[in-house]
């Protein structure tokens, strides 16, 4: 949510930043009922005051037609107040339903654009294999190799499920500690979080918890849901707290499941593993003072880099455009990694993404900070950010794929081996149709 005075200062850049970001929003509406509000909520205390005074007055020796006076008009102040915070009431609803269809501010160098083309590449890193055969994809290599189970998610789930098996059980063990050992060294601190969240963190986080267009699971007859990344649970936290300045920047590495309704999502590359109901994310957030947050935004993307680096997967770095930020993101960087086995001759496709939100999110969740400057005690709102360190379904498909062998065997990446106690995903042998392990695994011990 905007600082509304600020919106009510400035409303040409808000409605053309509301422009730029493709929501469609009554600004003027907005301003209206902002001073309106203003209006009541004077109007209000101005009662208020009438009734203390009128109470107060009772307390002293008063004739017996100045005391039945004085009880008549408290009894129409008594009125007037209840009527005046009624408006007051829903007046403050109306401008919190226009309010929090605005999106956040934008930062002045992301590309202004609606489509994907008009996203910025910033840098490639890596380079991508040149192959001695035909690449397959991800879904191919799994099913051959035996290491995921859609079918069988399907019939026990629905679609857009899986079972991952054999080795691929290890590599997701794998990734996750990989990501949660880059992320201690770097001084976050890991967490488990809940896979459940109330549905008003998941509004103040910025996510639609209701209606047609939410892509959030909500649990029946409960006033929560399924998170869709750990961003819920460690941006609500610290809902509702103050912290020392002193303390910040605060630093989180979340290990959680996602769970995603993807309504809609359909086409080629949304098949297999890429775009999926539940997955397995570790996700990084700070909490920090307004002055740091560009630093640590950089800080998010080059842990990112780092990640992808050392597993050797190439991968691009891309500025996100003014239409495809979402609501809450200042600014947002994605990182897509070179997927060899989509399309006729490879495609990118995005495993990371990282959004410095400013206090957009802490003004919903109410996260402040309190520092002393000049022997006074200043307040103000946090600024948040989050990153995905692994998406781990989506590391996998990039795995797969770019490590792939002509006899149809997978090499895991060397900063991974030591976590997953082999070196390569082999063929097996004597396979049940039915997609029963079979055979004897085929995997091959770590050099």
């Amino acid at each position: 949510m905007l600082d509304l005075k600020y919106v009510r200062d400035n409303p040409n850049a808000i409605k053309e930043n509301a422009k730029n970001r493709q929501v469609n929003v009554d600004v003027d509406a907005l301003i209206s009922l902002y001073d309106r509000r203003n209006e009541l909520i004077q109007n209000t205390e101005t009662l208020r005051a009438e009734r203390n005074t009128n109470a107060q007055a009772m307390k002293g020796k008063l004739s017996p037609e100045d005391r039945s006076r004085l009880i008549e008009e408290g009894k129409q102040l008594k009125s007037r107040i209840a009527r005046a915070e009624e408006q007051l009431k829903a007046t403050e609803l109306q401008l919190r339903d226009l309010a929090e269809a605005l999106p956040n501010l934008t930062h002045p160098e992301v590309p202004v654009g609606t489509a994907e083309s008009d996203n910025r590449e910033l840098e490639t890193v890596g380079t991508t294999r040149s192959f001695a055969f035909t690449p397959r994809d991800h879904v191919d290599l799994a099913e051959a190799l035996d290491l995921v189970d859609f079918e069988a998610a399907a019939r026990v789930s629905g679609t857009k499920f899986y079972y991952l098996k054999n080795e691929a059980v290890y590599l997701e063990l794998a990734l996750t500690r990989f990501a949660m050992d880059i992320l201690r060294e770097r001084g976050y601190v890991p967490m488990i979080t809940p896979d459940i969240a109330r549905t008003d963190v998941v509004a103040g986080i910025g996510f639609n918890p209701r209606g047609p267009e939410s892509n959030i699971y909500n649990l029946e007859d409960e006033d929560t849901s399924l998170v869709g990344t750990a961003e819920i649970t460690l941006g609500g936290y610290y809902s509702g707290q103050t912290l020392p300045a002193e303390d910040l920047p605060v630093r989180m590495a979340g290990l959680s499941h996602c769970f995603r309704r993807e309504a809609g999502s359909a086409g080629q590359f949304s098949r297999g593993l890429y775009r999926v109901h539940q997955f397995t994310k570790v996700e990084m957030f700070i909490v920090c003072m307004p002055d740091q947050s560009e630093e640590m935004h950089r800080e998010l993307l080059e842990i990112e880099k780092e990640i992808f680096t050392r597993l050797e997967i190439p991968f691009r770095v891309l500025d996100i455009c003014t239409g495809d930020l979402g609501g809450p993101a200042y600014r947002k960087y994605d990182l897509e990694a070179w997927m060899p086995g989509r399309g006729e001759s490879g495609e990118w496709g995005e495993i990371t993404s990282t959004s410095n939100c400013t206090d957009f999110q802490s003004r919903r969740l109410n996260i402040r900070y309190v520092e002393e400057r000049n022997g006074k005690k200043q307040r103000g709102y946090v600024h948040l950010l989050n990153g995905t360190a692994v998406a781990v379904s989506r590391a996998i498909i990039a795995i797969l794929e770019n490590f792939q062998e002509t006899d149809g065997s997978v090499k895991i990446p060397p900063a991974l081996q030591h976590y997953t106690g082999f070196d390569r995903i082999a063929p097996r042998t004597g396979r049940s149709d039915s997609g029963g392990s079979g055979g004897s695994g085929g995997s091959e011990g770590a050099s």
